[in-house]
């Protein structure tokens, strides 16, 4: 059993990496339990390996006594003078043991699977001292199999897992493929696999960037932000330490050679490469890119970005399904908020600020009242009740807690943010001395008409005339106009 046990330890120790003590220690550990199983668990043993010999020797320690009542830990006098002839009543005695290839086929098995799992628990170790440094670091392996959903990868000295969380959707491997992945965990337990990998990391890309960009290696071009939606689109902020080295154009390489390698090894996930900046509202600017930015107004306080862009790049900077906004917002750590310049500016009226203040109404539903004509809380609450029913399709007793609520706010509303200029009733008259010109609401045209306001106010922007909606006014000699060219009354 024991013959070629030397050049076995050897040959396992060269194969598995494994320290040929470790391997020693686990025959021994192994021949211990054995030999407790076939001669009794009370006896004092003690196993050696001679490597000179390239056996293993078990030893037992027994107390010499006169008369022996437990023979697995006592010897009688007579038998240990025949061992050794100088020894006395209480000496501890040891003997060798002879003939331990026989100690059963069960003992045998429990010290096979001893050995096997101190082996197993060895070379855990192993792997594990051979990867805790590599941690971070991007490793080559072929796909081996699947395993409900995810994929376990062949390194060569043992296996890794790529959980399905970690790979890139929609994107297949087969089994023999070879694969690139980032090492995300390294583990030293037992009840799972040691090694984690992902493709979805970060790191991942920017790991991949520094393979292909050796002013990344070099540490001239540095890579200061990574936002991923892995398999669809991402975004890189990068920077240079040295003034006569563009950044973006390193990463991007001759024509595009860099960033292509890159977007390969993703299978086809498209990558914005942007200057870094410490400024906010030029980070902003250009992490939203390809999109046009017209202002930013940045809130410290709060990390916050309004950004501004031309109403025709709206939908580029949102992006599709918010994708490039979403991506921006990740790449700087900010929230940002995007409008168009028209919606901007709409939100800087006086008149709409006091419609989006009243109680009850929403950003939306001021929308259509300000697109509508009724372009601020004053109007709101000389507008009819039926008219604005119609437009916010609200109960009646609604509209009147509507209008109750503008009242309200415009009586402890400062004067400037309740009134304007366009909202005003009564305007000095331009002729120098001219009494005050009275206007007239085109729903009160309407109404003395027996139309919808609605209709007469289309059909008098047909026609030419400066109004908005039926919320507008006209002058008295305009509304005489209408009354005898338009409703021939």
């Amino acid at each position: 059993m024991l013959t070629d046990l030397k050049r076995i330890i050897d040959q396992i120790s060269r194969d598995k990496g494994i320290e040929r003590n470790l391997l020693i220690e686990a025959i021994e550990e192994a021949v211990r339990s054995a030999a407790r199983k076939r001669y009794g668990s009370r006896r004092d043993i003690e196993v050696q390996y001679n490597d000179d010999l390239g056996e293993v020797e078990v030893f037992q320690f027994r107390i010499v006594v006169d008369k022996v009542e437990d023979e697995q830990t006592e010897v009688s006098l007579k038998e240990a003078l025949v061992l050794d002839p100088e020894v006395k009543i209480d000496d501890e005695l040891g003997a060798k043991m002879e003939n331990i290839a026989e100690l059963g086929r069960i003992a045998a098995q429990s010290a096979k699977q001893v050995i096997i799992q101190k082996m197993k628990d060895a070379e855990l170790d192993v792997i594990y001292e051979m990867y805790k440094d590599r941690k971070g670091e991007i490793i080559n392996g072929i796909v081996q199999r699947f395993e409900r959903g995810n994929m376990i990868i062949n390194l060569g000295r043992t296996d890794a897992i790529l959980p399905h969380s970690e790979q890139i959707p929609k994107r297949s491997y087969r089994q023999g493929d070879r694969i690139r992945a980032y090492l995300l965990e390294v583990r030293q337990s037992t009840r799972d696999h040691q090694l984690v990998l992902s493709r979805t990391h970060n790191d991942f890309l920017a790991k991949l960037f520094d393979m292909e960009v050796p002013e990344i290696a070099e540490g001239v071009v540095k890579i200061l932000g990574v936002s991923r939606e892995p398999g669809f689109r991402a975004k890189i902020a990068v920077s240079s330490s040295e003034s006569d080295v563009d950044p973006v154009g390193a990463c991007v390489g001759m024509k595009g050679s860099r960033v292509q390698n890159v977007v390969q090894e993703l299978q086809g996930e498209r990558i914005d490469i942007v200057p870094w900046s410490p400024d906010p509202a030029k980070f902003v600017s250009n992490a939203m890119a390809p999109a046009q930015v017209s202002m930013v107004i940045v809130d410290e306080d709060r990390k916050s970005l309004l950004v501004v862009v031309p109403d025709d790049q709206l939908s580029l900077a949102i992006g599709r399904q918010g994708q490039n906004v979403r991506l921006a917002s990740k790449l700087l750590g900010w929230k940002i908020d995007v409008k168009s310049q028209k919606r901007y500016a709409k939100l800087e009226e006086d008149g709409y600020k006091s419609l989006l203040a009243v109680t009850g109404l929403d950003e939306k539903q001021a929308d259509i009242l300000h697109d509508n004509g009724i372009t601020s809380a004053q109007y709101l609450t000389e507008a009819p009740a039926e008219q604005i029913q119609e437009l916010l399709d609200m109960e009646p007793d609604v509209i009147s807690q509507l209008v109750e609520s503008a009242r309200e706010y415009l009586k402890n509303a400062p004067r400037s943010e309740s009134t304007d200029d366009e909202n005003m009733e009564v305007v000095e008259s331009k002729e120098e001395g001219a009494a005050k010109d009275v206007k007239v609401k085109v729903y009160d045209l309407a109404k003395e008409a027996g139309m919808k306001s609605k209709e007469l106010a289309e059909k008098l922007i047909k026609l030419g005339y400066d109004i908005k909606g039926y919320n507008s006014s006209v002058k008295a000699e305009v509304a005489d106009e209408i009354r005898k060219n338009v409703l021939e009354l």
